[in-house]
This record gives structure tokens, sequence and C-alpha cells, in this order.
């Protein structure tokens, strides 16, 4: 019954978490970023580093208490090591080495793409729908869409990635086309389930015929030309309807669910899997989650609080790694690239 303390600066969210037994979620505080970002309408690596240095020590302090444990009750301090922007690591690494040097407690590094397929293990029991494996595993964010052969929650294989575009970066450009709201998932989720996604059809990149890469920047383009015209300046979405401002949104995320759904079916009959694990931000995504309720294989995804970045999903799997004996020394670094490289 480990109890791990979970930090999370990847990116532009500075997380802390405590997690018993790989599972249950004690305490889970973020201090988000969208704010201070949302002007950008993108995370601006400078501005996210500050915020973290601001907000790493407190958010951590609020994790303790909420979870109403010490730091001398802790027994490892987990820390998201890898893959994001190198300053933002910087300080979440710098953070736990400290913690783990001054309270004599092991330190476990953990991939942040991993933690994010482990994230559907969060605040769940063992049953008889746990994941099977092998299972195909898609994490689909703002910074990622990959998917991964899972034989076990410590042995993953990436076996496919988008070649421009992750899926969230592509929500948030066209919600930038169309003036919604930074980030772009929740109100181009919204306005789809009100829109018709048959009356626009938007193209599908499939790349060849056996490939399991993405791409959607063809796709976000396709959307810019039905907006503003093929000079990109004739007009803007100011000129649509609000029933074509449904539709393009509509259309767009009919699109995206129907290439990640064919990518998966594709992933599942080169894995031979015997289940399906979906993570990151996207998962959230009331369309795709409706879209994949009749899939032909048991799939799993995350408590919706768990799908974007967060500490949690770091500790879940820290305690996994502990159990394994995989622990790192205090000449661990921060890594831009993650770990699960193609073989």
């Amino acid at each position: 019954m480990a109890l791990i303390l979970g930090i999370e600066s990847t990116c532009d969210e500075t997380a802390a978490a405590v997690v018993e037994n790989g599972r249950a979620v004690r305490s889970s505080v973020i201090a988000s970023q969208v704010d201070l970002h949302q002007v950008y309408r993108g995370v601006v690596p400078e501005i996210a580093s500050r915020a973290h240095i601001e907000n790493i020590l407190p958010v951590i302090e609020q994790a303790l208490k909420n979870s109403a444990r010490t730091f001398e009750q802790i027994d490892a301090i987990a820390i998201a090591q890898r893959p994001g922007l190198i300053g933002s690591l910087l300080i979440g690494v710098t953070a736990a080495k400290a913690l783990a040097w001054s309270l004599e407690k092991p330190l476990i590094g953990v991939d942040h793409v991993q933690a994010h397929l482990y994230s559907v293990q969060l605040e769940s029991r063992p049953t008889n729908r746990e994941p099977r494996f092998p299972a195909v595993g898609l994490v689909c964010s703002g910074g990622h869409t990959a998917l991964y052969a899972v034989r076990s929650w410590t042995d993953i294989e990436l076996i496919g990635q988008t070649i421009d575009d992750a899926v969230g970066e592509a929500y948030d450009k066209v919600a930038a086309i169309l003036n919604l709201p930074y980030p772009g998932g929740r109100p181009i989720d919204e306005l789809a389930a009100q829109g018709d996604p048959k009356a626009i059809r938007f193209p599908r990149s499939t790349l060849d015929p056996d490939s399991l890469d993405f791409s959607f920047s063809g796709l976000k383009t396709a959307v810019l030309y039905r907006v503003r015209g093929h000079k990109g300046r004739e007009r803007d979405a100011s000129s649509l309807s609000q029933q074509e401002l449904r539709d393009v949104c509509a259309g767009f995320q009919q699109a995206c669910i129907d290439v990640l759904l064919l990518k998966i079916r594709r992933a599942i009959a080169r894995v031979d899997a015997k289940s399906v694990i979906v993570g990151g931000g996207v998962s959230a995504n009331r369309g795709l989650r409706a879209a994949m309720q009749s899939f032909e294989l048991p799939t799993f995804f995350p408590p919706i609080e768990y799908c974007t970045d967060n500490a949690a999903m770091i500790a879940g799997l820290g305690d996994v790694l502990l159990s394994h004996g995989v622990t790192a020394d205090l000449s661990m670094d921060a890594i831009i690239r993650s770990a699960l490289v193609k073989r």
C-alpha cells in the first residue's frame, strides 16, 4: 500500500497529487495557466516556466494538506521527467530531487505520455473489466497524438504518431479560425453536439493503406478555406450563421473522430489487441467517447478529471514502477522527448 507524491510540470499545468496503492487518489491539485496563455492562443515556454516557479511549492503543500498526509508518510516521490518543455520540466524535476534528497525518499522518473495511458486505472478497483493486454493505446492531446502497443504498464511501444499537428492542436487552431475561446477542445465539442456532422464533409487524411501515423494539418486548412475563402481573407467566421458555425464544428470533429477510429482499428489488427486504452486531453471529448461506446473491443477512458495533465497519473504509474524496483538517483535529468520510440 505505497503512498506516492506525484509532481507534474511538463507544459503549462503545475500539479501535485498523493495516490495510494497506484489507484486511490487522496488529493489532486492543479494550478492552471490558461489565463496566462490564452491571449497568445498557445503556450509560451518562458511564461510557463516562470509560473511553475511561483506555483510548484504551494501546489505540493496543498496536495499534502488535502490528502491529510505528511511528508514523512510519503513512501516515494514520482516526477514527470519527460517529455515536455525543457524549462517547465526542470522546475518539477528540481523540486522532486530536492524533496527526495531532503526526505531520504526514493525518486521515480515517469514518462508523461506513458502516464496518460495509465490514467484509466485511477479511482478504479481491480475488476474483470480491467484492460486486457496486449492493448492498443491512444494518447490524444494538444501535444501528442500517437498509438502504442501496450503489453503491460511497463512495456509500451510506439507504433504510430502524428507527422504534423496533434489533434488537440488542430482543435485549438480551428477554434482560432472560428473566433472561439482557447483552448478549443471544449467549445468545439459543445457546438458540434448541436450541429450536423454530415452537413459539411471535410477531408480525412489516412496516409498509406497500412499506416498508423496521423496528419491533421490538411483538415485544419480545409476548415480555414471553408470559413475564410481560398485566399484566406475574403471573409471571416463572423459571416457564419450560428447553425453554420455548429455544422463546421460538427464536420471538423467528425473528421477527427473518423481518422482516430480508423487508425485504432488498424492498430488492433497489427497488435492483435484485446482492449483499447485512450488517454490525454482529447479523451474527454464527448463525441469521441460516444463514437467508441459501441466499439468492438472493451474500451477504457480516464475519469474526466484525469484526462488533461495531472499529477495523479504520475503518482499512479510511479507506484507501478516502484513495485518493479525502478527508481532514479539525483543525477536524473529532465528530457524533452518521450522514452517511447518506434522500435
